[in-house]
């Protein structure tokens, strides 16, 4: 790394701690609840946000062969890594694109029959081949009522034709969220149909949280992401998934606040009475959401200060953000404090934030120093 761009431990206002043994152990388990299914690894969006590059590698050693990414930037960089794995780009094919598939042995997820016409006449014109020989690989993913990606059954019609210019090794469909089952059911009842076109492909339907729908088929290949990373797959259940992150910022200054005094260049918060507030070292470009903090006298979310539970005030700055200590142990400049970790879940930070989880992860910026190892 650049060492005039690297952020030290000494230097950054927040630390990130990613146990990467953590996140194997949630893998190896959604293994096991996943039988004979495949468990693959999303590990789009920089691993949601916790380094793509290590994630990939611990989890490849451990035995994941199959990974998705979301463009064929982060599939490259998967591919130095996992020789001889699985790589998916789940954004498909851009225009004029097909060489980089081919060159690093990406699998295109084709949404469009435009997708499918590009990809088909550039493997009959070049015959190019996939390392192990054969036909190059791809896979399509199928509309089944979220008007997102994905082929409709009149362009799986239009499209299939082309099929036998490349080796479809997938077919898969984006589910809705888990709380809607009848739109599931339908999801499923369009996927079985359109899949039958494809019959030699293996089949993909279940994210992390479809994994622990009990009327959800796991098909071939299971995809979990925010499970993966600690991320609850079963709301409103006991977590499986052991912790994998720890944020941490510092304590930048303390001081006593007199009866009726505000914080915050909103000026939304005033003191009830004798308050010490203490200022930290992060704020929204580290990935704290500004509806941590509400407006009138309260906080949304809190932080862990001397092992005690301390409110979010004011508002959140780019760089700043303030808690109310008052309650909490003696607090100095230099202090550290808990942000998300072993007492405030990735999913209770964003509750307390009114943002999912997801958001959570991948909104941790670069700036904060990030080391791997256990929590």
């Amino acid at each position: 790394m650049d060492r005039t761009t690297e952020v030290t431990s000494s230097e950054a206002g927040t630390i990130l701690t990613v146990d990467l043994a953590a996140i194997v152990a949630n893998w190896q388990t959604l293994r096991v609840v996943c039988g004979d299914a495949e468990c693959g690894a999303v590990v789009k969006a920089d691993a949601y946000g916790l380094g793509l590059r290590p994630v990939v590698k611990a989890l490849y050693e451990a035995g994941c062969k199959t990974f998705f990414v979301a463009h064929a930037f982060e599939g490259r960089a998967a591919r130095a890594i996992a020789p001889d794995a699985a790589i998916f780009v789940l954004n498909g094919m851009r225009p004029d694109t097909a060489p980089l598939f081919a060159d690093f042995d990406l699998a295109p997820v084709l949404c469009s029959v435009p997708e499918i016409e590009d990809w088909g006449q550039y493997c009959a014109v070049t015959g190019r081949r996939a390392p192990k020989g054969g036909l190059l690989p791809a896979a399509f993913r199928l509309e089944t009522g979220l008007n997102q990606l994905g082929l409709k059954p009149y362009d799986l019609e239009h499209g299939i034709h082309l099929s036998h210019l490349f080796d479809v090794k997938l077919v898969m469909t984006q589910l809705a969220r888990a709380e809607h089952e009848a739109m599931i059911a339908k999801q499923i009842e369009k996927f079985e149909i359109m899949r039958t076109r494809l019959p030699n492909a293996r089949a993909s339907i279940a994210n992390s949280g479809a994994i622990f729908l009990e009327a959800n088929p796991l098909y071939d290949v299971v995809r979990p992401g925010y499970a993966l990373y600690g991320g609850n797959p079963a709301p409103g259940r006991p977590n499986p998934m052991k912790p994998v992150i720890r944020l941490e910022s510092q304590v930048i200054q303390v001081r006593i606040l007199e009866p009726g005094e505000r914080v915050g260049d909103d000026q939304g918060w005033a003191a009830r009475g004798p308050r010490r507030i203490s200022t930290i070292s992060a704020g929204t470009a580290d990935g704290i959401p500004q509806s941590l903090t509400k407006t009138k006298n309260g906080a949304g979310g809190v932080a862990i200060v001397q092992g005690k539970r301390c409110p979010y005030i004011g508002g959140v700055g780019m760089d700043l953000v303030a808690v109310d200590t008052s309650d909490s142990g003696y607090v100095e400049r230099g202090d550290i404090v808990e942000l998300i970790g072993p007492s405030i879940t990735i999913d209770d930070f964003a509750a307390a934030a009114g943002i999912s989880g997801y958001e959570v992860l991948t909104r941790l910026g670069q700036r904060c120093h990030r080391r791997y190892q256990k929590l």
